[in-house]
């Protein structure tokens, strides 16, 4: 019998790509799922529009903003609360493969000391080129972190990103939900940190594979992006590094020198202010 699993797919402003999104999620061979959709404050008409074309899709309404962490979260008290036993974090611009779920839980059930499972994460503009093994490394010398753009052991991943995260209830009640100081970026590093710390085993299932159009809300280049990032970037080190400022510093001196060489001075103002939280 397979065990239910709770799909959440948060909302921005991005009912098209959501819309790509829940097309592709219905056609999953999995079939104990409930797909739940958060809409974190949009200001158009995605509500009007996802509940007209997925009337059987579970819509929740944050009523605004609450940035990755905490709109995840809504989703996640649900799922928790009807007793799911997965849960399944999900970019709304992404589309999945019909056996993507089947392979998360399969390598999920492998191992009870698993807590969180990732997919081979590929690009939607380019089908065959990998963004992601799952997840990536995080380097405390430089103050970055990378994907993983090969297949690698499962030890070697340092966190699951977000984009696609299947998470036990077991694992979710041993270290708590999302931390919702991070607005966006590295929660997912964060909270993959914590697992670990916690003895909790991070996987990657190879077959479950999602196509990621990438940086939907915010923009690939944006100025938010960023100030988001660099801001993350701070409280993350901050609760993990051994060195936090020298690794941060480090972080973002590359970071600034790259968009001041390239003469991006809004990008590298946006970075500045993003790092002035530390």
């Amino acid at each position: 019998m397979q065990e239910k699993v709770c799909t959440i797919v948060l909302n921005w402003n991005g009912w098209r790509d959501t819309s790509v999104c829940l097309s592709s999620l219905a056609k999953l061979d999995y079939k104990n799922q409930e797909v739940i959709v958060v809409d974190n404050g949009s200001t158009d008409d995605s509500v009007s529009r996802l509940r007209s074309e997925f009337p059987h899709v579970r819509l929740l309404e944050t009523g605004c903003n609450l940035g990755f962490g905490a709109g995840c979260n809504f989703g996640i008290r649900y799922a928790l609360a009807i007793g799911a036993p997965y849960v399944w974090l999900l970019n709304n611009d992404t589309r999945v493969e019909p056996q993507a779920l089947n392979s998360l839980v399969e390598k999920a059930n492998s191992d009870r000391a698993i807590g969180a499972v990732g997919s081979a994460i590929y690009s939607m503009r380019e089908p065959q080129s990998l963004q992601a093994w799952g997840g990536g490394r995080v380097n405390f010398w430089l103050g970055r972190s990378r994907h993983w753009l090969k297949p690698v052991r499962d030890d070697a991943v340092d966190f699951i990103t977000g984009a696609s995260m299947l998470v036990s209830r077991e694992a979710l009640g041993s270290v708590g939900l999302l931390d919702e100081q991070f607005f966006m970026y590295w929660e997912d590093a964060d909270f993959c940190f914590r697992l670990r710390h916690a003895k909790w085993k991070l996987a990657v299932a190879g077959d479950s594979k999602i196509w990621h159009k990438g940086s939907a809300s915010a923009g690939k280049e944006s100025i938010s992006l960023d100030r988001y990032f660099n801001d993350s970037a701070a409280r993350f080190f901050e609760k993990h590094a051994h060195f936090p400022t020298f690794t941060f510093w480090t972080g973002v001196t590359l970071r600034l020198s790259k968009r001041l060489l390239s003469g991006d001075w809004e990008r590298a103002r946006a970075v500045w202010v993003g790092a002035s939280r530390f």
